[in-house]
Parts: structure tokens; sequence; C-alpha cells
């Protein structure tokens, strides 16, 4: 029975991510099977650069939905992968900057009053396709998928089914808040008969994963190449706060140069299947504090039973019959959700608004980000979370301080 006990908790641990890891494909037009897959695929991998010592499971980032669902619909999906493969690879920069100079470097280079307003863009970038969705429409509000008197009812009930168990439940059920609102949404979905099963009846129960192979176009990578400054923030976030659970400085050991080169390799394994870019979860590290079980082999375990449930079929063609309402309830509270990080950065970290400098660079990162201001050079164009990410940087390097905030910022990874 013993023998049983690591597959079955991995099983477990998997169980708490679904939800979340299937999510960002289903919006952003991905394969969940690939999904499934590369978050595997790419665990193993972070494992194996970190000697297999912190008790983490990735999958599918949440940071990068806004700029995937951009360069799917603007490039396609193997030039978004191409875009993606370079986003990676910054990763593997910073893990080398870290290496050579600390990780106070990181926070002095993309302190909260850079990646915040960044974070806020990322959130509210696509909140019209949200509501849109929420609406039974598509994502452009062009064609109505599902009437809206229905639509409505089904977007609430899982966005409220969601916001519930998210504040109200305990223990495991706590950490599943997406998939219970896919899980009630769904239901309601099947009582107004607006899900269709041809493509369940239809799909094998064994099938390989619809891989796709990445192509590199220059736009796309200039476009995807700044956001990875976000989730590259929120990767130290997460390792902080998986050492606090264990009580183990991962910091130091394997280090976060590792820890970065982990996620940097694991996000170019997965966009060169097709799959999406990985982070940390923090789901994950919140069902590790719940059940005390800090063994990084358990992980390896999740890893595998994601690998082998991307082979089976019936699961991927079940994925994609998740009616339109549904998905949209959900992404009202998690863009939502994910402009509130940003905006929390700021108020955690004290990012004084008053002084002109801070509010300089604020500002002008929300208004060209919301406003959908764009640079460009004959066919070469910045806009959107990209352009954002620049300015902000840019802004930061440039102005002058009159307090000493990157001193400040810098000590703040030790919080």
């Amino acid at each position: 029975m013993k023998y049983l006990a690591r597959p079955l908790q991995g099983a477990q641990m998997l169980f708490v991510a679904f939800g979340a890891l299937v999510l960002m494909p289903l919006l952003t037009g991905l394969d969940t099977s690939v999904a499934l897959f590369t978050a595997g695929f790419g665990t193993l991998l972070f494992q194996l650069i970190t000697k297999r010592q912190i008790p983490v499971f990735l999958a599918s980032s949440f940071a990068f939905i806004p700029p995937v669902m951009y360069g799917v619909q603007t490039w396609g999906v193997p030039a978004t992968m191409g875009g993606l493969m370079a986003a990676g690879c910054v990763y593997l920069v910073l893990a080398s900057v870290v290496k050579l100079r600390g990780s106070g470097i990181i926070m002095r280079l993309l302190p909260p009053v850079v990646v915040g307003p960044v974070i806020i863009i990322i959130g509210l970038g696509l909140a019209p396709v949200a509501v849109n969705m929420a609406l039974g429409k598509s994502g452009d509000g062009s064609q109505v998928l599902v009437a809206q008197d229905t639509a409505l009812i089904v977007s609430l009930a899982s966005l409220l089914t969601t916001i519930a168990v998210a504040i109200f439940a305990k223990g495991l059920l706590r950490l599943m808040p997406i998939l219970a609102g896919i899980i009630v949404g769904y239901g309601l979905s099947l009582y107004y008969g607006i899900v269709d099963f041809n493509v369940v009846h239809e799909a094998a129960w064994l099938a390989m994963p619809n891989f796709v192979a990445p192509e590199f176009n220059w736009h796309a990578i200039a476009f995807m190449i700044p956001v990875a400054i976000a989730p590259a923030v929120e990767h130290i976030g997460d390792i902080l706060a998986i050492s606090n659970v264990t009580g183990k400085d991962y910091l130091k050991k394997p280090g976060l140069h590792r820890t970065l080169a982990g996620d940097g390799v694991a996000t170019i394994a997965a966009t060169a299947f097709g799959g999406p870019p990985n982070t940390t979860y923090s789901e994950v590290t919140g069902a590790v504090t719940l059940t005390r079980n800090f063994d990084p082999r358990i992980m390896t375990w999740t890893a595998i039973t994601a690998i082998l449930l991307a082979f089976v079929g019936k699961l991927g063609a079940l994925m994609q019959t998740i009616p339109v309402p549904v998905m949209g309830g959900i992404m009202c509270l998690l863009f939502g959700s994910i402009a509130a990080v940003g905006l929390n950065s700021l108020i955690k970290h004290q990012v004084d608004l008053s002084e002109p400098r801070n509010l300089s660079i604020v500002g002008v990162t929300l208004v060209f980000g919301i406003g959908g201001m764009a640079f460009g050079i004959g066919s070469f164009s910045l806009t959107g979370i990209s352009l954002c990410g620049i300015v902000a940087i840019v802004m930061n390097l440039l102005l002058p301080s009159s307090k000493p905030q990157a001193a400040k910022t810098g000590d703040s990874l030790a919080d």
C-alpha cells in the first residue's frame, strides 16, 4: 500500500491544479491535452535543474493569458509559441544575472513601481473580452453564441461559485475555486442544453495531443519578451512562499538562479510543443501547506499523471465542450484578480504616488496600456503589454529618484 501512497498523493495535487491548468488553454485557443503534457514535462525539467529539492508543480501561467490571446488572433499559434519561447529565454538571462550579481539585482531592476502597473494592464487589458463571453458572445463581441439571458445565468453561477468556494470553503476544496466554478457552470449548461457532445463522441479514447511547432516572427517575439517581466517577479514570490511553508531557504539552495532557469527551460520546452508557458502554481503550494507533505517526489508523480492524462483523447474533447459563458464568468474574476495583484504590489511595498517620479511611471504605463498606445517604425510596432513593460523599465532607469526607492525594494526579497 505504501508504494501507492506517492502516486495517489501526486494525482491529488494534479486535481487541485486541474481547473486552472486547463482554463488557460481553453481561453486562449490552445490544446488542453498539450497543456497537460507540457505541464508534466516542464515540471520534470524544473526538478532536474533544481535537483528535485522543491515541492512545486509547474503549469499554465495566467499572466500570459491576455498576450497569448492577442498573439493567437494576430499572428497565429505557431508564431505566438515562438514569441513565448523568447520570453522563456528572458528567465535564463535573469538567472544568469542573479548568478553573477545576487538576487537583489532583480528587484532593483524591476521594483514594484515598474511591475505593479504592468500587472494591472495584464489584468485589465482584455476585460471587454471577459464581459462579452459572460454575455454569451465571442470574445470580440461580433457573434452571439448563446442567448444572453441563458448566458447571464450560467456565467453568474460560475462566477459566484468561484467566489464562494474561494472565500467560504474549507480544506482542499478551498484550493479549487476555478474547478468548482467550471463544474457548476457546466451543470447549468447541461440543463439549458447548450453543450454539444459531438466532438466527444468522435474522439478516440487514446490520442496524440495536437502538438504545434513554433515559428519565429520578430513582431511576436518583440511583443512577448517584455511580458516575461511580471511572471518572473511572480516566480520569486512563489519561491519565497514555498520556502516559508517548508522552512527551507530555496533562494540559497538550490538558488534563485536555478529556480529561474528551471522555470525558463520549462517554458521553452512547453512552447516548443505548442503548450502554454509554465509557472509555479500557488494552488499546489496551498495544498502542500495543508497536507504538510513536503516530499518533492510527490510532484514527480503529479507530473507523470498529467503526462498520462494528456493522451486520453476523450478528456481533451470534453474540455472543448465547456460553453463560452462558463469561462466568461470565471474570467471576470480572474482578470480582475490579476489587476488587483498589481495594485496590491504597489500598496504592499508602499510605493509613494505623491512622488512625481513614481506617479509619472505608473500614470503613463496605465494610460498607454488601457488606451492602446502604439509606437512603430515601418511594419514594426510595439503596443499593449510589451510597450508598457519597456516604457516602465526605461522611465524607472532614467528618471531621478528623490527617495532611495530602489534600495528599499531591493531588500523586499527578504520580506
